[in-house]
């Protein structure tokens, strides 16, 4: 007869509704006997909050939400990272408003109908022991444009998705009239009352997060979307105090909604930036006129958010203009993160980018180069990379309970 000092239990993971099984010690974590884990595996506390290892998942679009609504594409997509050993996933960038989505598929937290399918996957993946946030966003001047699989449909050069394709092309906005590229909307010049409208949608996503139970936001300010293009002088040519060639000017906006978020917001906050546009030409003229976005502006715009108490820069480039041109490589978003890091020591900073290799991960962090590492392709083109990076950089860390059997090499003793 059992008692109850020698009962042998299936666990259930504490503080979420339904049952899953207990992972002890957490999915991608170091197993017990190792001693000196890799500093991808070490735990990283923003604002008291703990993320078990530093191998975060950047948002990724799916073009898959039914009017802005999750569905269980994302449970299944965002929940297998859960169970192979991410520390921390990001939502894809998801609209405060319905005009704010890139693609009429997007993901929207505009109303309160979209709260439960993310309270289940939040529920989910902390089942699992891992924190969940979303970022938060408004497309601009790349909105009403098609998911990417329709667009290659349709043909090179024809991006709008059109009102009867539930498109919304003259509800776009930007800083200025001007659009990114031909085949893209042409965009209204947000008024005041737009800029309060967005600035108030974005608190309301805020509050709406706050009650799906996200552990933190990331606030989008990359690749051309609205708050990177008020930014660069490349797309904002305004003449009123929101744009032209004083950066005070063009950071306005969007400071006001990091300091509007921040202040409804009361766990870890992100924000997103590119930190460059990669334009063929320099930022800077020799008369001290600004031609592009870059490191040197990334650099003052950053020192403007750690006074608004930003938690983590998550260091991304490109986007804002067709004339870019990238040196695509592993980890050639990196010297922005360094950079950036180097400046503001005690800000956390994420490095992303085709960061594909284990070690060169690793050695990203150990140089300080920066706090964690942000994976998308990778991560879906492997969801179990984090257990092998483990086994790369020869260390063992925990795998799920139901997948322990494929893992005999990091499997508990």
């Amino acid at each position: 007869m059992s008692t109850s000092s020698n009962l042998h239990l299936n666990k259930a993971a504490p503080g979420v509704q339904g049952y899953f099984p207990v992972n002890e010690p957490a999915i991608g974590t170091p197993l017990p006997k190792e001693k000196n884990a890799p500093k991808l595996f070490q735990p990283l506390t923003l604002r008291g909050m703990t993320f078990k290892n530093r191998i975060f998942v950047a948002p990724m679009c799916q073009y898959s939400s039914d009017n802005g609504h999750a569905t269980d594409w994302h449970l299944v997509h965002l929940g297998g990272y859960a169970t192979r050993g991410a520390g921390a996933i990001c939502v894809e960038a998801t609209a405060v408003l319905p005009e704010g989505r890139i693609s009429p598929e997007d993901a929207g937290l505009w109303t309160d109908t979209q709260i439960p399918k993310l309270q289940q996957i939040v529920n989910f993946c902390h089942a699992q022991g891992t924190l969940v946030g979303i970022q938060l966003a408004h497309a601009g001047r790349k909105a009403s444009t098609y998911a990417p699989w329709v667009q290659r449909g349709v043909g090179p050069g024809q991006l709008i998705a059109g009102a009867e394709e539930n498109g919304w092309p003259a509800g776009v906005v930007g800083p200025s009239e001007g659009k990114y590229d031909e085949g893209y909307p042409s965009p209204v010049e947000a008024s005041e009352e737009d800029m309060q409208r967005i600035e108030d949608a974005f608190v309301a996503a805020t509050k709406r997060a706050k009650e799906v139970g996200f552990d933190f936001i990331e606030i989008h300010s990359a690749h051309g979307y609205l708050l990177h293009s008020f930014l660069s002088p490349l797309s904002n040519t305004r003449t009123d105090t929101y744009g032209g060639q004083p950066l005070a000017n063009r950071m306005r906006f969007p400071l006001r909604i990091v300091k509007a978020c921040r202040a409804a917001w009361d766990k870890p906050l992100f924000v997103r930036i590119s930190a460059s546009d990669w334009a063929p030409f320099e930022e800077k003229s020799a008369e001290g006129e600004w031609k592009q976005w870059g490191i040197e502006q990334s650099t003052l715009f950053t020192e403007e958010m750690v006074k608004l108490d930003v938690d983590l820069l998550d260091v991304s480039s490109g986007g804002n203009t067709p004339l870019q041109k990238i040196p695509v490589k592993h980890g050639y978003q990196v010297p922005f993160a360094a950079h950036l890091k180097g400046a503001f020591p005690d800000l956390a900073v994420g490095a992303v980018g085709l960061i594909s290799e284990p070690k060169l991960a690793e050695q990203y962090l150990v140089e300080g180069n920066a706090d964690v590492i942000f994976l998308a392709r990778t991560l879906m083109q492997n969801p179990h990379w984090p257990i092998e990076a483990a086994r790369a950089l020869g260390a063992s860390v925990k795998a799920a309970n139901q997948y322990e059997r494929s893992w005999p090499h990091v499997s508990i003793p």
